[in-house]
Parts: structure tokens; sequence; C-alpha cells
């Protein structure tokens, strides 16, 4: 019996770290902006290579970004792996890159709080404006805030920023109802990022931008149920059983 025990642990440990993970770039994003004087609120900036926040005051106004990201292919993987509803969202996690403010339209960055945000509404079109050329159709900061933020709408958490112009951050997002609902089921996700002070301001690569490698980027993690690794460690314990069986035979 000995023998028994002292496999079994080796045979079980495996399945508690058997986690994960899947990564995906959004399929849709845009950056809003007020304007110095509200000028710029009914335009939009969806094919930019530069998302972007910033408090309310600042000299070239408030900013604000939106993400969408298809989870369809986050369900399909982790069904794959752990079987078909089989598994639980351990964490996400919201890459960004930061980047210089390129064009007057952004503030410079500066160091502050921000928010991330859940969307309820995912309806929003990213839209073909740019800053040099803004879009009449698509997402508009006065659309964003009028139409798309809704009071279903679920806080991620608050983020500090330390104002820089490069290097990769990592976000680490709460698992609020909507939210995790729709990481399960595999729907559009829409995440909208704004400022949570009055100071911070940032500059980010969008999805448009030329290096892939430096586009947002959503990590999602999951597990399987505790039902999946009982059965698993079950399989372990009859497998392990019937190794210590053979021995003793010999």
């Amino acid at each position: 019996m000995k023998y028994l025990v002292c496999l079994l642990p080796l045979a079980v440990t495996p399945l508690l770290l058997n986690a994960a993970s899947f990564s995906t770039n959004p399929t849709a994003d845009a950056f809003v902006t007020t304007g110095p004087s509200g000028n710029l609120s009914g335009n939009n900036y969806g094919a930019a290579g530069a998302l972007s926040l910033a408090a309310a005051g600042l000299p070239q106004g408030q900013q604000q970004s939106v993400l969408q990201f298809n989870l369809s292919g986050a369900v399909s993987s982790f069904n794959s792996t752990f079987g078909v509803g089989q598994w639980s969202v351990q964490s996400v996690t919201l890459q960004l890159s930061a980047a210089p403010a390129n064009n007057t339209i952004f503030n410079t960055p500066s160091a502050g709080q921000f928010g991330i945000s859940w969307m309820q509404n995912d309806s929003w079109q990213e839209g073909s404006g740019m800053p040099n050329a803004p879009g009449a159709s698509g997402i508009t900061f006065n659309s964003l805030q009028n139409t798309f933020i809704s009071g279903g709408d679920e806080n991620l958490g608050t983020f500090s920023f330390n104002g820089a112009t490069s290097g990769t951050f990592n976000y680490s997002l709460g698992l609020t109802p909507g939210f995790t609902a729709d990481l399960l089921a595999g729907d559009n996700l829409s995440l909208r990022l704004l400022a949570a002070d009055g100071s911070v301001s940032g500059v980010f690569n969008s999805r448009s931008f030329a290096t892939a490698a430096n586009r947002p980027l959503l990590n999602i993690v999951a597990a399987p149920e505790p039902g999946t690794l009982a059965l698993g460690a079950a399989g372990a314990l009859l497998l392990a059983a019937g190794h210590f069986s053979r021995n003793r035979k010999i």
C-alpha cells in the first residue's frame, strides 16, 4: 500500500496544474475625443494606429477608447482541451503597448489612474476615420456617451499608469458576472478605457499598428472544473492501483 500512496501524488499533481491559455487581438478598436472645446465629439477615429485615454480638462480634451474581441476561438480551444463546458475562467489580462503622442490630437502622456470597464452593448462600429482625416460614420465620443455606455456596464478595475511612451503593460481584469458570461459563451466582448483621475493621459498602439507584436492582446487562462479533476484523479488512482497489483504478482 505504501507504494500506492507514493504513486498517487505523482499521478494527480499534473492534473492540478492543467491550466490552458488563449490569446487574441481585437477585431475592432477606436479612440474618441471631445477635442479642446468639444469640437471633435462627433468625429470617428477607428482606423488610427493608436488608442488613447485622457482626463477631462486636459488641453486636447477628454479621450476614451473601446476595444472589441471575438471570443469564439477561446471557447473552442478550451472545449477541445477540457471538454464542452468542463472548464472555468481563472484570469484575464489585457496587454497594451504604450506609444508617444505623435499627433497633436493627443494629450502629452502623464501618470495617473485609469479604469477598464466591460460594456454591455457590443453594437458599436469601428469606423475608418484617422486623426488627420476623421470619419463621418462609426463610433464617436457623442455616440459612446449617449448610446453605448449603459447602466449594465461593469468596472473591471482601476489601474496605475506611469506616463510611459514605450513598453508593454499588463492589466489583470476583475471577473465580474457580465464579463465572465461573455467569456464562457464565446460572445463578442467590448472593453472601454477611461481616465479615473484628473491628470492621467496615455497613448497605446491599436490593432491597426504596423507591428503585430505591439497590438493590444487579451490573454485568457482557464482550468478544468473540479469535477473534471476528480474524474481524472480517480482514473490516475486506478492506473496506479493496477500498476501496484501487477508489480505484486511479479
